[in-house]
């Protein structure tokens, strides 16, 4: 691509009140009121002095932004250029929204992850978002440390990380999110909390599954609810929690003394022989694995103790390679590595191996949203950025609800592909018969995406 030379461009104002950038906002912004996020957050939030006045058109305003792209307080101005107060009334400042944040308290923000998980239970009621959750749906748990710079921003410590292969230690943050998805649907976002850097995994994560097990029966989930975890949830509390609530767990055990003897005590004649459908990248040696080994046996975690509890323990065994072995010649006894999930999965060996297997697809959850609003955690204030966590989950789940109304591909797709592709595409505004037509680019590539979201929109019932 080059630029004209017969007609070249001699000059830029900013000077037309009837463009917008992103008039995508249109559909997924009356897709959040039919959804109830306006109700649900007058009804829920109540702040205090003037700064807390109208809270659900600022905690709107801050979601649109976030749907735009926005991933700071300033970047929320976007909602204001051009023609969009032409298709969005009570759009603030972001010095107003900056102001408005930093008067959460953690009591206000436990008000607005409510209204957060009323509109997700109205979302899933509007759109596929939980297709199949009456039969199976997945309950998945991790934690991320978000690094930050600011030495005076409030809550933050050192957290480990990895970085590169490296193991290093970070000042930031430590969001514990959780998610829902079903064998049909990809995760939107149930449940978050924000902590402190240096915060462990599983702190708190009992309570945060409980909160997610009452959402996703909210949202239709009627049948079978697994909770998938790593081995930083591996306690008792996340297992009671689960048996507690009448839901199955699969969560990734530690190899300690214990669990090794239990490995090594599944007979030869066990073992299974599975091949990976793509290639998994090995950390520990450095190389691509497509063949394991699983098997299963009878384990009782936390002998001794009131919390004893007896279920499946799933191994998967990877052998290792010794690099310095000389080719052709075998080794004496074979060498092993193990992965082992407790579970009372119903499944069978395959199929639940397979299904824990595929809680990694909460990595995606998270790169999205450190793609997005997640970039940065924008202010000082702990609670402040409590709130923007729960408003970025919102966002989240909208743009997640829109990429189902576009169809086809666009009910997987990366939220920050729905963003770049339907969200903010450029418009012009035409007053018409006290109506507005917007004329979008001619020739944009996913037309019909657009025109499949603003039509199941703009039809549906009051």
């Amino acid at each position: 691509m080059r630029l004209r030379y017969d007609a070249p461009v001699v000059r830029a104002t900013f000077d037309d009140p009837n463009l917008v950038s992103c008039a995508g906002l249109v559909p997924v912004m009356r897709l959040a009121e039919q959804a109830g996020l306006h109700d649900a957050v007058a009804d829920r939030v109540s702040l205090p002095t003037d700064k807390g006045a109208n809270p659900a058109g600022k905690v709107a305003t801050i979601v649109a932004g976030m749907l735009a792209g926005a991933d700071s307080i300033d970047d929320l101005d976007v909602a204001r250029h051009g023609g969009m107060r032409s298709l969005f009334t009570s759009v603030y400042a972001p010095s107003t929204l900056g102001s408005f944040l930093r008067t959460f308290t953690h009591g206000h923000v436990r008000q607005l992850q409510a209204a957060a998980r009323d509109t997700l239970v109205g979302l899933a009621a509007r759109t596929p978002l939980l297709a199949g959750a009456d039969t199976l749906c997945f309950v998945d748990i991790d934690s991320m440390l978000r690094r930050v710079y600011g030495k005076q921003k409030q809550g933050i410590g050192f957290g480990h990380a990895k970085v590169g292969g490296y193991n290093v230690w970070l000042r930031g943050y430590n969001p514990l999110v959780a998610t829902l998805s079903t064998p049909l649907t990809a995760p939107v976002v149930a449940t978050t909390r924000l902590r402190s850097g240096n915060t462990g995994s599983s702190k708190g994560a009992a309570s945060m599954i409980a909160e997610t097990i009452t959402t996703a029966r909210a949202c239709g989930a009627t049948g079978e609810i697994v909770v998938r975890a790593d081995s930083a949830f591996y306690a008792k509390a996340v297992i009671s929690t689960c048996r507690r609530h009448q839901v199955r767990f699969s969560v990734t055990t530690r190899i300690d003394t214990k669990i090794r003897a239990a490995c090594d005590s599944i007979g030869d004649d066990q073992w299974i022989n599975i091949r990976y459908p793509q290639a998994v990248w090995d950390d520990d040696e450095q190389r691509w694995i497509s063949d394991a080994q699983i098997a299963e046996t009878t384990y009782t975690a936390f002998a001794g103790t009131r919390h004893a509890v007896t279920a499946r323990l799933i191994v998967r065994r990877i052998r290792r390679d010794d690099p310095t072995q000389a080719p052709g010649q075998e080794e004496l006894l074979p060498n092993y590595r193990y992965h082992a999930v407790f579970t009372d999965s119903p499944f069978t060996l395959v199929q639940a191996e397979a299904q824990h297997r595929q809680h990694a697809v909460i990595e995606q959850i998270n790169a999205d949203l450190i793609a997005g609003p997640l970039a940065h955690l924008p202010s000082g204030r702990f609670n402040a950025n409590a709130a923007w966590l729960t408003c970025a989950g919102i966002a989240h789940n909208l743009t997640r609800a829109a990429g189902h109304l576009a169809a086809g591909a666009w009910t997987t797709a990366r939220t920050t592909t729905i963003r770049t592709r339907i969200v903010t595409v450029a418009a012009r505004l035409a007053h018409r018969a006290r109506t507005i037509h917007l004329h979008l680019p001619e020739h944009w590539p996913w037309q019909p995406a657009f025109e499949n979201l603003f039509t199941a929109i703009r039809t549906a019932p009051d």
